[in-house]
């Protein structure tokens, strides 16, 4: 038992590890040419503003191919000069990107743009998803063991077996919709000004690593 809890205690530590130095690598590799690519944003938005009077029907289409890359990037030309140096990569969302690499969600909403965040992410997610497989099954396998310890304490008291089931299996999935469903979803409602269905929809539509992007925290 102290070897199992010294074992599980060392996976946690290192999934969390691995995730910590994906997240340090990654805003090392991209943040440098986000700011470049904000820079760029803001020039262009500065000579609109200063020529579209002037502009011809090309340029015109031109300046809205530019925006349009722009803002799929991540980069949107708004606002004061101050907003360069807000970056995507800080280390919160490098370490949420992270978190959606190993877990094969993928929002879409964040990606590497160098070549060396692509072929680190590449690696990244070679060895994290395996780790994040492993360390999913450690805590089904942790839940599990709650369900038998259930299962058991129910016996001794005397229940019958079929009734013991259908109640653990019961406990579980109630147990996995609060945890994973119910109050996830409050947490969204208060923090992101979602509805309660929308907490829903984006903790569902992420449990289940489909990951569509049109919400994300």
């Amino acid at each position: 038992m102290c070897s199992s809890k010294l074992q599980t205690s060392l996976l946690v530590v290192g999934y969390f590890v691995y995730l910590l130095v994906g997240a340090a690598v990654f805003q090392a590799l991209e943040k440098t040419a986000e700011k470049q690519e904000k820079i760029a944003a803001a020039q262009m938005r500065e000579a609109f503003l200063q020529n579209f009077t002037h502009l011809t029907v090309a340029e015109m289409e031109q300046f809205m191919k530019n925006l349009t890359e722009a803002i799929q990037n991540g980069v949107y030309p708004v606002g004061n000069e101050s907003q360069i140096e807000d970056s995507n990569w800080d280390f919160s969302n490098s370490f949420f990107f992270a978190g959606t690499v190993v877990s094969t969600i993928g929002y879409g909403t964040l990606h590497p743009k160098t070549a060396g965040g692509q072929i680190f992410c590449v690696f990244f997610a070679l060895f994290g998803i395996p780790l994040n497989i492993v360390f999913l099954h450690r805590v089904g396998k942790m839940l599990s063991l709650l369900c038998k310890k259930l299962g058991k304490f129910l016996y001794e008291k005397g229940m019958r077996k079929k009734k013991i089931k259908f109640l653990t299996l019961l406990f579980f999935l109630a147990t996995g919709i609060l945890v994973f469903l119910c109050l996830p979803s409050l947490f969204f409602q208060i923090t992101e000004g979602w509805s309660y269905s929308e907490g829903i929809y984006f903790a569902f539509i992420t449990l289940s690593t489909i990951g569509f992007g049109d919400y994300v925290v």
